[in-house]
């Protein structure tokens, strides 16, 4: 058995069973990769990918478990290497991020400028995505740090960090009514029809919340995952735009009112992770402490110590977290 058979059982798995698409994501050849599978097949006398001809069609039952443990030693043996260059060189590596498109437009570039500044020879990936996307790709061992605030029981196997609260603000046009409106309400957002995130993206689940929870029903006519994209609906008068409250630029939306909604939509949390049994290298706890000062290598290594997600979330419980 060797660690190339069990990267290429892997890889397959997680390239629809495609061989092809596999050989070019290593730089390899598609006979080769079925040859080392077949060699492993025999090896252990059990047939991993069912077949139709030359076409792989299933894993099969002992195949995924045996694909599930290649995936725990390519990940371990991944950790040897960061080990390893921790100790011969510390300041460089690669750095890989999944998250939404708000956490990155909105909150991670003045981390990011200030880690490069640190560690320029570290280089960074970032992966835009979904909480179901950004989720298979921190447990596939494809990113290192998951960033994300909806859909947080996908990341049971993750150790997760609460970073920071924000709220959501309003944005419409200078002549909109909601603007001559001395205390925003609910029934008043009712009113109209609403441009907000997609479900599932960026706290959307808390707007739908307190709509429901006041017995009325929120008229949204258009969703995006990009709040970028939302603003400029809202400038084409499409709707009442609902956003996180720090995507409002001032020197860029100036043409458009925004008005605090903080008391109508309980706040958000957005929270960071990563894989149980990471190695953590220095540059890396300096990421996470640079995007949330409050998680030092000490609350770090607190919450990596805890045996379960309620002792994780004990230990955060009375934290005053930042406000963004």
């Amino acid at each position: 058995m060797k660690l190339q058979q069990l990267r290429y059982i892997w890889e397959v798995a997680h390239h629809d069973l495609n061989v092809s698409a596999t050989a070019q994501s290593l730089f390899t050849s598609q006979p080769g990769i079925s040859k080392q599978i077949r060699l492993l097949e025999d090896e252990l006398d059990v047939e991993i990918f069912a077949r139709s001809g030359k076409h792989l069609t299933h894993v099969t039952q002992v195949g995924e478990e045996i694909i599930a443990m290649a995936g725990n030693i390519l990940r371990q043996t991944n950790a040897i290497k960061q080990v390893a260059q921790e100790y011969s060189n510390e300041k460089e590596g690669s750095l890989s991020i999944a998250t939404t498109h708000t956490q990155a437009r909105y909150a991670l570039p003045p981390v990011i400028r200030e880690f490069r500044q640190t560690y320029p020879d570290v280089s960074l990936h970032m992966n835009q995505g979904s909480p179901e996307q950004i989720s298979e790709l921190a447990a596939s061992g494809e990113v290192d740090f998951a960033i994300a605030t909806e859909g947080l029981e996908l990341f049971h196997d993750l150790v997760m960090m609460p970073c920071y609260r924000w709220n959501r603000a309003v944005v419409v046009p200078r002549d909109h009514p909601l603007c001559a409106e001395s205390v925003l309400t609910l029934e008043a957002l009712a009113r109209h029809p609403i441009v907000t995130y997609v479900f599932g993206f960026t706290g959307r689940s808390k707007l739908d919340d307190a709509f429901n929870q006041a017995g009325l029903s929120a008229n949204v006519v258009f969703t995006a995952t990009d709040t970028d994209v939302i603003k400029t609906y809202v400038r084409l008068g499409l709707g009442v735009g609902i956003i996180a409250q720090m995507a409002y630029e001032p020197s860029i939306d100036s043409d458009l009112v925004v008005l605090d909604a903080s008391h109508l939509f309980a706040s958000s949390v957005t929270q960071i992770g990563f894989r149980k049994g990471t190695f953590l290298r220095r540059y890396m706890l300096d990421f996470i402490e640079g995007f949330a000062p409050h998680l030092d290598q000490e609350m770090v290594q607190q919450a990596v110590a805890c045996g379960t997600r309620k002792e994780r979330e004990a230990l955060f419980d009375t934290m005053a977290l930042p406000v963004k």
